[in-house]
């Protein structure tokens, strides 16, 4: 009967874990944001790497989104659909009932039921995350097919799908709730305090070579007035030599001026002795002697310990974490935001960006050596939010971006022989020179009209908010509509598509818009009516994308951020390279029908692309 035992339980387990029915196939996606195919072409002979895999199948364009915004284009390959039907069509989407931009990539929700003894909430139903990208991911579908799935730092996967396993990726909040907020210690009266976009600047000061540094936490869900957390950081600075020791709660380290710290892990107490929540953060001391200049990181959520529903499953990250030490799990990774504000130097934003660079690898490694069979999907954010800051300028630092991928792409590769590997962009790049006050521009048009520095919306037709959005002030849909549907609406449609085409820059006579593109109709109410594609080197200004309309119609942008890709898409295409050899024109949309088809698998009902290999 020993026959018998063996085979109950080989049943058992079989019946416990679903066989893979992907009989040893490997297919891995390597998606690197932002890899333009023009800068990739020149400078393959750089890119070793990448140029083998080109040999070994073939190199494309890949035509992305309209319009082409990471969101807008990671939901597309996310769901295989267009905009329409997924429901995302910009970084930033508005609320017609209120007419207050939020961003596309979702929110958090209280819990709707919640008791209250004294100053304390306690929730009695779970607070969500409510994400606005409608349709169903394509690994999903392996997954209901027994086939397994990896899906690391997937953007617009937040909370993380519960398909396989995976970590979520851009749109993912650090512990503020924010997309990044950096925070830069200062006794430089130049530094003037306050919120600054991205960060906040804190003036300090120096008594007996001591500094006193407040570290913010995540507000506390668990009191009713949801005040933020805090803890206490000391920084007790060499009266001589550049260099300090920092201390929190039961924790110091030591740092040089021009060092970055470890990840510094630590808890936020909710209720004293009862709950508290873990973040981390990283320290660089920028200045120590003679002044005092220290950049510390967004608070991450601890991956080995998340309070946010990063993981899939909920145990995934910590068990990466273990394995390779903490990461970075906020969306964005990258601290653009802290160049920008000068809490951070060029070279010193690169440092940053290495860092982030070694912990994928580490990530990269350990997901490898744990992928059997089935599907693999691996993100890499560096060049993207690199080109943003060096994009036509410092094209030697930005070579050395696509150089650091190119070698995880040639560890994927000798790592995983036999299997189908590919790698692409959501998008390309291109010169950001001048900046779009569309509100202006439709102001002076007349399809606009202000009271003071208010909108005028009786006399408003339209309205621009976001980076490439346009709204009619459409009657029964916005707060304030007066444009009726029908001819009326079709003639200010008509009316702005005409004069967009025919916009020129005063300055020089070159056409500011290469391409208008009125959408089709979409279950989701925060659709734009049209979509403004910018011909290089002309984008929206960051005021627009806020709803604003500043003096002047196009202004030199003077920002550090230099590169983009919110413009026509036609202008910006991805990158698509593989060991398979894919047909003409290939488009974003058909990456998951064509993975599914690898697989043997039929697409959703919804998805409208073609098998390209």
């Amino acid at each position: 009967m020993k026959w018998l035992a063996i085979a109950l339980l080989v049943w058992l387990v079989s019946c416990g874990t679903p066989a893979s029915r992907a009989h040893g196939k490997r297919v891995i996606v390597l998606g690197v944001d932002g890899m333009d195919p023009n800068f990739v072409q020149k400078h393959l002979g750089s890119l070793p790497n990448l140029a083998r895999l080109a040999h070994m199948g073939g190199m494309t364009k890949l035509a992305t989104t309209t319009p082409p915004e990471s969101p807008v284009a990671w939901a597309t390959f996310i769901t295989g659909t267009d905009p329409v039907e997924h429901g995302l069509f910009d970084f930033v989407l508005r609320d017609p009932a209120t007419l207050q931009p939020f961003s596309s990539m979702g929110e958090t929700r209280e819990p709707q039921h919640q008791l209250t003894l004294g100053p304390y909430l306690f929730p009695l139903s779970a607070a969500g995350v409510q994400t606005f990208r409608m349709g169903e991911p394509f690994w999903q579908i392996l997954a209901e097919h027994n086939i397994p799935v990896t899906v690391m730092r997937m953007p617009t996967n937040y909370p993380a799908d519960q398909h396989g396993n995976g970590i979520s990726g851009m749109g993912t909040p650090d512990m503020e709730g924010t997309f990044g907020t950096f925070t830069y210690y200062s006794d430089d009266p130049n530094d003037a305090p306050g919120d600054v976009s991205g960060g906040r600047i804190l003036q300090v000061s120096r008594v007996d070579n001591r500094v006193h540094l407040s570290v913010a936490g995540p507000t506390n869900p668990l009191r009713s007035d949801h005040s933020s957390t805090q803890l206490d950081m000391v920084a007790d600075v060499d009266p001589v030599a550049p260099v300090a020791r920092f201390r929190i709660v039961d924790q110091q380290f030591v740092l040089k001026q021009g060092e970055w710290s470890p990840w510094i892990r630590v808890r936020f107490p909710l209720i004293p002795h009862v709950s508290s929540v873990a973040g981390m953060f990283r320290i660089y001391a920028r200045e120590l002697q003679p002044g005092f200049r220290v950049y510390r990181s967004p608070l991450n959520a601890d991956p080995a310990a998340p309070s946010l529903p990063i993981s899939a499953p909920p145990q995934w990250s910590s068990e990466l974490a273990h394995a390779v030490g903490p990461f970075y799990t906020q969306g964005i990774e990258e601290d653009t935001s802290a160049l920008r504000q000068g809490a951070l130097s060029l070279p010193e934003y690169l440092e940053q960006s290495r860092l982030v660079s070694q912990e994928r690898f580490a990530l990269l490694r350990e997901t490898l050596r744990r992928f059997k069979d089935g599907f693999l999907f691996f993100y890499f954010s560096e060049v993207d939010q690199n080109s943003h800051m060096l994009w036509g300028k410092h094209e030697a630092e930005l070579l050395g971006t696509y150089q650091s991928v190119d070698r995880a792409i040639g560890y994927v590769m000798d790592h995983e022989s036999g299997a189908t590997i590919t790698v692409m962009s959501d998008h390309g790049f291109a010169a950001f020179d001048r900046a779009v006050n569309l509100n202006t521009w439709l102001i002076q048009q007349g399809f606009q009209a202000m009271s003071g520095d208010r909108v005028d919306w009786a006399k408003t037709k339209a309205y621009a908010m976001g980076l490439n959005a346009l709204y009619i002030n459409l009657a029964g849909r916005e707060k304030y509509g007066v444009v009726h549907s029908g001819a009326e609406r079709d003639a200010v449609l008509a009316d702005l598509t005409r004069k967009l085409r025919e916009f020129r820059d005063p300055d020089s006579g070159v056409p500011v818009v290469a391409d208008v593109v009125e959408l089709g109709k979409s279950a989701s109410r925060f659709k734009p009516d049209l979509i403004v594609g910018y011909a290089p080197p002309y984008r929206a200004s960051w005021e627009t994308a806020l709803g604003r309309a500043p003096v002047g119609v196009i202004e030199d942008n003077r920002d550090a951020w230099i590169g983009d890709h919110c413009m026509a898409a036609s202008a910006v295409p991805g990158t698509l390279i593989s060991t398979r050899k894919p047909f003409s024109e290939p488009s974003l949309k058909d990456l998951p029908v064509t993975i599914l088809n690898e697989f043997g698998i039929a697409p959703g009902p919804r998805m409208t692309g073609r098998v390209i290999y």
